[in-house]
C-alpha cells in the first residue's frame, strides 16, 4: 500500500514534482534505490520477492509510479510491480504502454499505474481500466483511484498544494504526518476498523508493517533527480539516497 501526491506542469522549467510513501512489510526483502545490473535503464528500489518496483526512472525523463487498490481478494498470478519495471526497461511511449495493459489488468491484482515523459502523464486505475491522459494540476492517490476523498488523502493534497516546490525539507517532512482521522472519517474498503485505523495515517508507524521509504522526484529541463529516504520498523530512519539521471 503507498501514497503519492504529484505537481505535474508539462512545458515548464519543472514539469513533475512527486511524493511518495512506500508502505509494506518490514520483513519483505527490499533493495535501495540504485541502478539495475541487469536491467540498467531503471533506477528505482526493487521488491526483491516479486523483482519489481513501485517507482522508478529512466532516460529520456521517463518515470513510473504504482499503487495497489486496497481490497480483500486473493493475489493474481501476475507480480504488479512489473509494471513500473517493464515500462522503464522499454521505449514504448507512456500513451503506449498504458493502452496495451487495458485487456490484460485482470491479471494483476488492484493497482493503479502512472507512466509518463516530460511531455505526457498516463493514469490506469485496473479495476475500470479506461486510460485517462492527466491535465496539467496537482494530484494524489492511494489505494482507491485518483483523487479519492480519503481523509488522509484530502489531507496530503492540501498541504502539499501550499508548500513551496524548492523546500526539500519540507516536502520530506509532509510525508512523516502520522495524523488519524476518527474512526467516523474511515473508508470502508472491506478490512478491520483496526487495520484501517492502522493505514489511515499518511506515514504509517509499525514494527510489523508500516512505511518503508519515502521518496522526492523532481523533473526539470536537464533531467530527474530521485531522492529516497528509507526507514526501518517503528518509522527509525534507516538510510539516504539521491541519483541523478541526465535526459537523453
Amino acid at each position: 500500500m503507498c501514497i503519492l501526491v504529484f505537481d505535474w506542469q508539462p512545458g515548464t522549467q519543472q514539469p513533475l514534482l512527486l511524493l511518495a510513501n512506500r508502505d509494506e512489510f518490514h520483513q519483505r526483502p527490499t533493495a535501495a534505490l540504485a541502478q539495475w545490473p541487469d536491467q540498467p535503464r531503471i533506477h528505482a528500489g526493487r521488491d526483491l520477492q516479486a523483482g519489481g518496483s513501485w517507482l522508478g526512472i529512466a532516460p529520456g525523463r521517463r518515470f513510473a509510479a504504482l499503487t495497489n487498490i486496497r481490497e480483500p481478494e486473493a493475489p493474481q498470478p501476475l507480480s504488479r510491480g512489473e509494471l513500473v519495471s517493464d515500462y522503464l526497461a522499454g521505449r514504448q511511449s507512456p500513451a503506449a504502454y498504458i493502452q496495451q495493459l487495458v485487456d490484460k489488468a485482470g491479471q494483476y491484482s488492484g493497482f493503479n499505474l502512472l507512466t509518463g515523459d516530460a511531455n505526457e502523464l498516463w493514469f490506469l486505475h485496473s479495476r475500470t481500466p479506461v486510460p485517462r491522459l492527466l491535465a496539467p494540476g496537482i494530484y494524489a492517490l492511494c489505494n482507491a483511484s485518483l483523487d479519492t476523498p480519503w481523509p488522509k488523502l484530502v489531507r496530503l493534497r492540501s498541504a502539499f498544494s501550499q508548500l513551496p516546490r524548492d523546500d526539500d525539507a519540507a516536502l520530506f517532512s509532509l510525508m512523516q504526518d502520522t495524523w488519524r482521522p476518527a474512526d467516523a472519517m474511515l473508508p470502508d474498503t472491506g478490512m478491520s476498523l483496526t487495520i484501517e485505523r492502522t493505514l489511515s495515517s499518511i506515514f504509517i508507524r509499525g514494527d510489523e508493517y508500516g512505511t518503508r521509504a519515502t521518496s522526492l522526484l523532481r523533473m526539470d529541463t536537464g533531467g530527474i533527480t530521485l531522492t529516497e529516504r528509507s526507514f526501518a520498523p517503528g518509522g527509525l530512519p534507516a538510510g539516504d539516497c539521491s541519483l541523478v539521471v541526465a535526459s537523453i
